[in-house]
């Protein structure tokens, strides 16, 4: 089995990336989203967050998002410490949703802090998925119906796109001037070929 992971930075398209990639039978595990689940459902991590945050982190048992992302964005010692926490429950479910996709020859995880959070550790190769800054704001701003500012914030709390693409095996063009489902199709057709190899 091969395990891959499909990250990029807010904007650069990678969820939809992600999902050619399981259009051709590649399953993928999205990080960012699980995290939320965890997040929500884990009575440990709760405790964690009551303690650094108070109890309106979890108001009426609910995550208010808001006062964790402020946190979070307020400083890196806060994601850090926020990240200390969460990463090792993602990375167990990871491991469980792995075994239960055994049959598959190639697996995926999503995540748009791959890097920062040291999710790269754990898979066999990493596919960036790159777009240019400005289109990558617009379509943010689009999809979250966020200000310039607030999206801009966001960009510099990630790392680097340029870090990015050095640290990656793969890089996919979704500047919109490279059909995407040839280039999914190549890597897919390439890691296959080196893995056999």
């Amino acid at each position: 089995m091969i395990k891959i992971a499909i990250t990029g930075g807010i904007g650069s398209g990678k969820s939809y990336v992600s999902s050619i990639f399981e259009s051709f039978d590649v399953p993928i595990y999205n990080a960012d989203e699980n995290s939320k689940k965890i997040v929500s459902s884990s009575i440990e991590i709760k405790d964690r967050l009551i303690d650094i945050l108070g109890d309106e982190c979890y108001k009426g048992g609910i995550l208010n998002k808001k006062l964790l992302a402020d946190f979070i964005f307020s400083s890196d010692c806060n994601r850090l410490l926020v990240n200390s926490i969460i990463h090792p429950y993602v990375y167990m479910d990871f491991l469980k949703w792995s075994k239960e996709h055994y049959y598959s020859n190639i697996i995926g995880m999503e995540s748009a802090i791959l890097f920062e959070s040291g999710f790269d550790k754990y898979v066999d190769r990493v596919v960036m998925v790159y777009a240019p800054l400005e289109l990558r704001i617009e379509r943010a701003m689009a999809r979250d119906n966020a200000s310039r500012d607030e999206i801009k914030a966001r960009i510099s709390a990630q790392m680097d796109d340029e870090k990015k693409r050095h640290l990656s095996h793969y890089v996919i063009d979704n500047s919109g001037d490279v059909e995407l489902i040839l280039q999914v199709k190549k890597v897919i057709e390439q890691l296959l070929k080196e893995f056999r190899e």
